[in-house]
């Protein structure tokens, strides 16, 4: 490499002419990654404590994942659908059978997921409960967040995300999260599905009062509705379990269809997955839905690897093991320059005192101190480590986020 490009101004610079501004990144240039850490292209070196937004559940560049997708990328990446693959039928099989549902419908990306979620709802709705052609309705919870496709952000809730991108797809039901009352009173006969987060990840890490996800399965099954959790971004580990939505309450709570993505990737491609019983995935039909990547033999190699590595639950359990020291350690802040902290495992949002500035003015303040956050709305911050960080990476993360707010 040269000298220019071991420098961030390079790379801001080529990234701010010739890049879409849709995102406005901290000015870390990342050239390396092993674990929870990461280095940029001038040496410095970062505990990396958002993971990708949960992508990199399993650390970067994990042995088994990397050692997977090198095996086959030695054999065959793409075949598209048009033709079978020997990395398919076992993904779906061993995904299914984790999750305790009878079929995967795989896809690439998480909004993807969310897509096809709608689609086969919907398809359900028409061919299954009898409710009359395009008058299907799905309910969703304010201030979630599933996606920026364009159906998608046509019902958020959040004006950045849906300002100046209309008209929308109709036939949603926007009520507020966590709220049954709302949620009952919004169900109709033309309702197929309910589309909720477990815990609302962009919103702040918010987890929803006790009782609301079994008190969402109970309505759906009064009503004949389908009861889909996006877990994009709370499955598969960071919470501690399996699944957030089994994970409420006493446990037992399950959904009728599970969207994920992100970690099912292994930090390493874009893998996704609607995951159902065949009573509700067996409407779609040849031709009704596709992707020339889903299901790709790459991919799937890889998120079979991933489900190697959740299926004895040692991960699980380390992930509730660390987030209650990650938890008690932000708690003790609460009072010392932080208003509050949610979250379960290891996830949390951290609602900053605004006197000491917003989300993105910590976030750099930690990124000078080593440490990678970053902000989601006003003064609130989230934290989402690979699970493989350890205690004493935690200690020092949060050391940094105390000296950061301490006024």
């Amino acid at each position: 490499m040269t000298l220019m490009e071991t420098s961030t101004t390079f790379h801001t610079r080529l990234v701010e002419e010739y890049s879409a501004h849709n995102y406005h990144p901290l000015p870390v240039v990342v050239a390396h990654a092993e674990g929870a850490w990461v280095t940029d292209v001038e040496g410095r070196r970062y505990l990396d404590c958002l993971a990708g937004y949960s992508a990199l559940n399993f650390g970067h560049r994990h042995p088994d994942l990397v050692a997977a997708a090198h095996r086959q990328l030695e054999r065959v990446t793409l075949t598209s659908r048009a033709f079978g693959n020997d990395q398919l039928g076992p993904f779906c099989a061993e995904l299914s059978g984790l999750l305790g549902k009878q079929m995967v419908l795989p896809m690439n990306t998480g909004a993807e997921a969310v897509e096809s979620g709608i689609k086969v709802a919907r398809k359900w709705g028409y061919e299954v409960k009898g409710v009359a052609a395009d008058r299907a309705r799905i309910i969703v919870a304010a201030e979630g967040f599933h996606g920026r496709t364009t159906t998608i952000v046509g019902f958020s809730t959040d004006p950045d995300a849906r300002g100046g991108f209309g008209p929308f797809t109709p036939g949603f039901d926007v009520v507020p999260y966590g709220d049954l009352t709302a949620l009952r009173e919004a169900v109709t006969p033309d309702t197929v599905a309910v589309l909720v987060e477990p815990i609302q990840g962009e919103a702040g890490v918010v987890v929803p009062p006790a009782g609301y996800l079994a008190g969402v399965r109970e309505l759906c099954d009064t009503h004949r509705v389908l009861f889909v959790a996006d877990e994009v971004q709370a499955g598969l580990g960071r919470t501690g379990h399996l699944l957030a939505t089994r994970a409420a309450g006493s446990g037992d709570t399950d959904a009728d269809v599970y969207l994920l993505g992100k970690a099912l990737g292994g930090g390493i491609l874009p893998l996704s997955a609607v995951v159902a019983d065949a009573d509700v995935l067996g409407v779609l039909r040849p031709g009704q839905h596709g992707s020339t990547f889903g299901g790709n033999p790459l991919a799937c190699a890889v998120g079979r690897a991933v489900i190697r590595l959740l299926e004895d639950g040692e991960v699980l359990e380390r992930a509730r093991e660390l987030g209650g020291h990650l938890h008690d350690r932000l708690a003790c802040l609460v009072g010392h320059g932080v208003r509050a902290v949610r979250g379960v495992g290891l996830w949390a949002g951290v609602d900053v005192d605004p006197r000491i500035g917003d989300g993105r003015a910590v976030s750099e303040a930690l990124a000078a101190r080593g440490v990678l956050v970053k902000d989601t709305h006003g003064a609130t911050i989230r934290i989402s480590p690979p699970l493989v960080v350890t205690r004493e990476e935690l200690d020092l993360a949060v050391d940094a986020l105390a000296d950061t707010v301490k006024r």
